[in-house]
């Protein structure tokens, strides 16, 4: 069976701010040192199981020249731009329809453009893996993490370690984010994975389980399919798609469907989730500092700091990011990086947009 992939590419990634802009959010940005964005590793660790033909990606317009300059082998007819953002179950459903135009059917992997994996090799026999059991039947597959500490800005997903199908186990059920002593019962029970939003099924698959829990959309998505290769395909997918119920596939399938499998997943996953993330990503210094650019420390422990060709110096500093660009400097605590979002929501209180 054909093997395809969406890659899901239209956040803004605004936790990034001032690097990450409406122009330019974190998925197009290179934040590792081998000078490639993260939606061009994405693409490249799975060459081995998908021909760049059947990659799709899931934007909005505003990225589709993005999307062209960062991936110029991509067909450009691969760039499915959603008209307004309606949350995950209907970008999914955007792109099985359009795989199912293409294929009579084919295994359809679900991955976000802006994670970052360390042990490709690992990665890949993982989706092996799920390959093999999205074969079979209705089969739907997630990939979890295994936690190594008590994050509470991820959901997780707990398993039945008795219910097995190849390597994957059956999924009891999704929570929510926890606070931080749930967090750590998750931990220690040895039960729960975190859910790194990355599925992988046949396409027949997921389209019967829209059709039977979001049968709305299933409707807007068959004729959004009818129209592809006509005049009239932009007008109906801005019609269909704007009308559609923004939901997660999580609460519209995952949580609802039966047949639902995953698969523990140690390939160095990191959804780089905040600036935080850049130590875990970049080596540190004897001090624990990350830096990049043209920077001089002195007495400076345990920060990140980002620059270009200004040189930025600092004294004295500890647990602090610093990120400098042409027009906008962020000084943020290490502690508080969840808090970046306010800063744009202040600047549009403020009209002052020119810097979102």
């Amino acid at each position: 069976m054909k093997n395809t992939a969406l890659i899901m590419a239209g956040g803004r990634g605004e936790r990034f701010w001032p690097r990450s802009r409406k122009d330019l959010p974190k998925q197009f940005l290179c934040l590792t040192d081998d000078g490639k964005s993260m939606i061009q590793l994405t693409v490249e660790r799975i060459r081995g199981l998908v021909d760049i033909e059947d990659v799709y990606i899931a934007t909005n317009q505003n990225y589709k020249n993005l999307v062209m300059e960062q991936l110029p082998e991509l067909p450009v007819e691969n760039i499915l731009c959603e008209p307004v953002g309606k949350n995950t179950a209907p970008c999914i459903g955007l792109g099985a329809v359009y795989i199912a135009q293409k294929y009579q059917d084919a295994i359809m992997m679900v991955l976000p453009s802006d994670h970052l994996i360390k042990h490709n090799k690992m990665f890949l026999k993982t989706l092996k893996d799920a390959i093999e059991i999205a074969e079979e039947g209705r089969n739907l597959v997630t990939l979890g993490i295994t936690p190594t500490y008590p994050e509470t800005g991820y959901g997780y997903i707990k398993f039945d370690g008795e219910a097995v199908c190849g390597n994957g186990y059956a999924v009891e059920k999704f929570v929510e984010k926890p606070d931080y002593q749930l967090a750590r019962e998750y931990l220690n029970s040895g039960e729960y994975l975190w859910n790194s939003g990355m599925f992988v099924w046949k396409v027949s698959s997921i389209l019967d389980n829209i059709q039977k829990f979001m049968p709305a959309t299933m409707e807007g998505l068959n004729r959004i399919k009818a129209a592809i290769g006509t005049e009239a395909q932009q007008e109906v997918l801005v019609k269909e798609f704007t009308e559609f119920e923004s939901e997660s596939v999580d609460y519209g399938i995952m949580e609802k469907a039966d047949h639902i499998f995953i698969i523990p997943g140690a390939f160095g996953w990191d959804d780089v989730g905040s600036w935080n993330a850049v130590e875990r990503i970049k080596q540190t210094n004897e001090l624990g500092n990350t830096v990049t650019g043209n920077i001089i420390t002195i007495d400076t422990k345990n920060c990140i700091i980002e620059g270009h060709d200004k040189l930025i110096a600092t004294v004295g500093l500890e647990n602090l990011v610093i990120v400098d660009t042409e027009d906008a400097t962020l000084i943020c605590n290490k502690n508080n990086t969840g808090d970046i979002k306010k800063i744009l929501e202040n600047l549009r209180i403020c009209n002052r947009t020119e810097y979102i």
